[in-house]
């Protein structure tokens, strides 16, 4: 173990889980050529080839397969002898890794995340957003950040914030050109901003009220993947966008945007910071923990 280091070790099964020596470089914070010479260095002490390089992948091979299989529950003891022997530490410090996807980092992980920083500024965060829903835990992550209802039954919940609202909006120059829908249905009418979800399927404006819950395929010039660019077509006055009101708030305080069918607003579940259950957590952990219930008691 002395020869190979945790790091080598580290670097295979991120390389595993990433499948790309980029991504498993970015996930370690390290240079790709920092992470290949690891890798190479600890299939030469073992004698053998842990992965499959092409120019355009990297794929286990059957001793590769086996060592992880073997490895990743031993790296995991080990992480967790490390975490008890910090959660003796009275100032928290190391690193928390947090994944999460944009809309909610902007929401709520980057304003706790701010204040933890400024209580704990031994502390280093490490946010990850991407579209998908990912495996916390298989993919090394600390913690996550989903709608409540999304949150896997076997992980332990805090709210981060109270019900979120989805709002659809435009500019009052287009509003005063196309007019102002009365109802869901008169979006048909109108150039929107379509939205396409991770796995490439279109996502359609959903509206309820009195109980009742309609969704709208709407049509329009664009269909993108990110609230920024979204808001970015509106602001050109292309035509409505949907969005999350926390993304548009201050578009809307400020007269930018006009909040059209709010009588139709969908409320949807608050989002949650989620973790498994942990025997021994480090300082840094508990301490962000905590401070998103102390948070949360307050909303």
């Amino acid at each position: 173990m002395s020869r190979m280091g945790l790091f080598g070790l580290q670097a295979v099964l991120a390389i595993a889980r990433r499948g790309s020596f980029r991504s498993a470089a970015l996930e370690l914070n390290v240079s790709t050529t920092a992470l290949s010479n690891a890798v190479a260095k600890l299939e030469r002490e073992l004698g053998v080839r842990l992965f499959n390089r092409t120019t355009r992948s990297v794929s286990l091979t059957d001793a590769g397969r086996s060592f992880v299989d073997q490895v990743g529950p031993a790296l995991q003891d080990i992480g967790d002898a490390m975490n008890i022997a910090r959660s003796h530490q009275e100032v928290p410090s190391g690193t928390i890794r947090i994944n999460s996807f944009p809309t909610a980092a902007r929401e709520a992980v980057m304003p706790l995340v701010l204040q933890f920083l400024e209580r704990y500024p031994q502390v280093h965060v490490d946010i990850v957003t991407e579209g998908r829903l990912v495996d916390i835990v298989g993919e090394g992550f600390d913690l996550g950040v989903r709608a409540a209802d999304l949150v896997p039954h076997d992980m332990i919940a805090v709210p981060l914030q109270s019900a979120r609202r989805h709002v659809v909006v435009g500019t009052p120059a287009y509003l005063q050109a196309a007019g102002v829908p009365e109802v869901p249905s008169a979006l048909s009418q109108h150039r929107c901003i379509c939205i396409r979800l991770p796995n490439g399927a279109p996502y359609p404006w959903q509206f309820e009220k009195d109980g009742k819950t309609v969704k709208i395929n709407v049509g329009g010039p664009l269909t993108l993947d990110e609230a920024s660019l979204a808001r970015m077509a509106v602001l050109s006055h292309v035509g409505l966008g949907y969005f999350m009101e926390a993304d548009v708030r201050e578009d809307i305080e400020k007269g930018r945007f006009v909040e059209v069918l709010g009588d139709w607003a969908l409320n949807v579940p608050p989002l949650c910071l989620y973790y498994p259950s942990r025997r021994n957590p480090s300082a840094a952990f508990r301490a962000l923990v905590e401070l998103a219930r102390e948070i949360n008691s307050q909303v």
